[in-house]
């Protein structure tokens, strides 16, 4: 049990997280107890803190994409060892026994539960979480360097794999924490990328150029060719027409975010000609598994800012006002 507990809270729809005291934890069967030291900003917190997300229950501590060391094991926990170094991620939990879970489509699962979100995530100095859904991280990476890995790294990684390997050259729209490091794997696999940012963005451009893309440009802009596939990971819905018409005939539009602003009616003929457009929701454990056996043969490297945990709704504000490039962390 831990006396000593700091969390920060969002206590109401649209902030701001707020530092409090938090009573002892301890494991329930089948869970550990984490001592945190970094956990990444998603955009995903933004959309929880902004009340974008549905069935919000407060008060709640965001943050998905924890890395820590085991404080305390639970009865039954065998897989894991007192002080081992693990990470969580956005998938908390789900059923097991559903038609999804069955499928091997656990991030399908309606009774699913998720990290900083129904369950109390890693804004704060320690945290419970189930341990079939708790990783053991490559010695690769320092805390901070992989705690943009863990959501940010995965779900770019399951949109990658759904532009399908024949997907040559593709479009990343959005040029933050998942596409800087996605870019990474696709280059490795001999793919060629173009990075489409906010219009006039030079330094992110610039950014993208330093990781060996092909192309820079802004979200207004055709590509010099047509793309094989596209991925949105900006939450802007009317990218979605126009990576569609940057794509040619059977190529493939992935959205990567839980949450997009509306999209705007458009003519069949953009998508017509057999383009496909698909979304992303959460990710599985075989997504961690294998990308975090991946990660370090390419190697996938993470430029981060970092930012102390109380400091946590400016680490969040810069998020949103594009004030950085690469991805964020909290330091615990």
């Amino acid at each position: 049990m831990i006396s000593d507990s700091m969390a920060m809270v969002l206590e109401e729809r649209g902030g701001p997280l707020v530092p409090q005291s938090r009573p002892p934890l301890t494991p329930a069967r089948g869970q550990v107890l984490i001592k945190v030291s970094a956990c990444g900003v998603c955009r995903t917190d933004r959309h929880l803190i902004d009340g974008e997300l549905p069935d919000i229950h407060y008060p709640v501590v965001p943050g998905h994409q924890v890395v820590g060391r085991i404080a305390e094991l639970g009865a039954g926990v065998e897989d894991f060892h007192s002080g081992q170094r693990v990470g969580v991620t956005w998938l908390g939990s789900c059923c097991g026994s559903c038609d999804y879970c069955r499928r091997g489509e656990e991030n399908l699962c309606d009774s699913a539960r998720f990290t900083g979100y129904q369950n109390d995530g890693g804004y704060a100095t320690h945290c419970i979480a189930d341990s079939r859904y708790v990783f053991a991280l490559p010695d690769h990476y320092s805390d901070l360097e992989i705690a943009p890995l863990l959501c940010a790294g995965l779900i770019g990684y399951r949109c990658l794999r759904f532009c399908g390997d024949s997907a040559k050259l593709i479009g990343f729209y959005g040029f933050g924490a998942a596409a800087h490091l996605i870019a990474q794997v696709a280059l490795w696999q001999d793919r060629r990328v173009m990075a489409f940012t906010r219009p006039g963005d030079i330094e992110t451009q610039q950014f993208a150029r330093s990781l060996g893309v092909h192309w820079c440009g802004g979200s207004d802009e055709r590509p010099p060719h047509l793309l094989d596939a596209a991925i949105i990971f900006a939450s802007v819905g009317k990218l979605i027409p126009s990576a569609l018409q940057a794509v040619r005939k059977g190529g493939t539009v992935v959205c990567g975010g839980i949450h997009m602003s509306d999209i705007p009616s458009f003519p069949y003929s953009v998508l017509w000609g057999e383009r496909q457009l698909r979304s992303v929701a959460n990710l599985t454990r075989h997504d961690a598994r294998e990308f975090l056996d991946l990660a370090p043969r390419v190697p996938v490297h993470s430029q981060v800012r970092t930012y102390p945990l109380r400091d946590a709704n400016r680490a969040l504000d810069d998020l949103r006002d594009g004030q950085y490039v690469g991805a964020a962390v909290l330091t615990i």
